[in-house]
């Protein structure tokens, strides 16, 4: 039954295209007006959501070099020994912050160049811009992707060593 039904709506949806499109291959895949349309209002949005994304790097990088003063100031407000972060210290803070920027600033670039190459393709019809802008999405998705995996297999971790540490702290 599924695969009648499937293959009625094949080629029920092949003989649309006939209709629709009948000068272009059955294998060629059309990007229709709207399609052009929502590709346009995306380059918008990820545009302003790059620029964001650029703002807050710049920001974490401005932050990361006055830590150092941050820290003089935590210390002589509350305390040294008051001061979670004193331990560490104000270089650990400055390279941690500046990792976290380039974190923040590598998808941003990926969507700032999306739109623009998304932008390019859809206004001019340029297929190889088109392509780019594609493939810069596929390397933003791909790098949240991977920092996702990193963040749950930490998790993971910090779960199976807190339950071991509470086994072990019943038993001793």
């Amino acid at each position: 039954m599924f695969t009648r039904l499937s293959r009625l709506r094949f080629a029920l949806t092949m003989e649309e295209e006939e209709l629709i499109l009948p000068d272009h291959d059955a294998h060629e895949l059309v990007v229709s007006e709207d399609i052009r349309s929502y590709i346009y209002q995306s380059s918008k949005w990820t545009r302003f959501l790059s620029i964001i994304g650029f703002i807050f790097s710049a920001m974490m990088v401005l932050i990361s070099f006055s830590v150092g003063s941050l820290m003089t100031a935590m210390n002589t407000t509350v305390g040294a020994q008051n001061n979670p972060y004193n331990a560490l210290g104000s270089g650990v803070l400055t390279i941690i912050l500046l990792l976290s920027s380039a974190l923040y600033f590598y998808p941003s670039f990926m969507l700032f160049k999306f739109s623009n190459a998304a932008k390019q393709g859809v206004l001019y019809g340029d297929q190889k811009s088109l392509n780019d802008a594609m493939s810069n999405l596929k390397s933003f998705f791909k790098f949240w992707g991977i920092v996702l995996i990193v963040v749950l297999s930490i998790y993971a971790l910090a779960i199976l060593f807190a339950i071991v540490g509470a086994i072990a702290a019943n038993i001793g």
